[in-house]
């Protein structure tokens, strides 16, 4: 069913909008917005696996808010 079919493509119009608004100085290239995408992917990708491993030590099935939150701080200390 077409519900059940997944986006393919980045939001390309919104990303380029969203950061004109936060910095309308910036002169983008043209494939800028879809390397902000997909570093957000990966950010997102690397926040489920720290929130699964923090559930995971805690013995719990569910990734529970609190999970997200501690890898969210893993996260931010440890950029790479």
């Amino acid at each position: 069913s077409s519900a059940a079919k997944m986006r393919r493509t980045a939001p390309r119009g919104t990303l380029r909008k969203i950061i004109k608004k936060e910095k309308p100085q910036l002169r983008l290239a043209a494939n800028t917005d879809l390397l902000v995408h997909l570093s957000f992917l990966l950010f997102l990708h690397r926040l489920a696996e720290e929130a699964r491993t923090n559930a995971f030590l805690d013995k719990s099935k569910i990734i529970k808010p609190d999970h997200a939150i501690a890898a969210g701080k893993v996260i931010k200390l440890f950029k790479s």
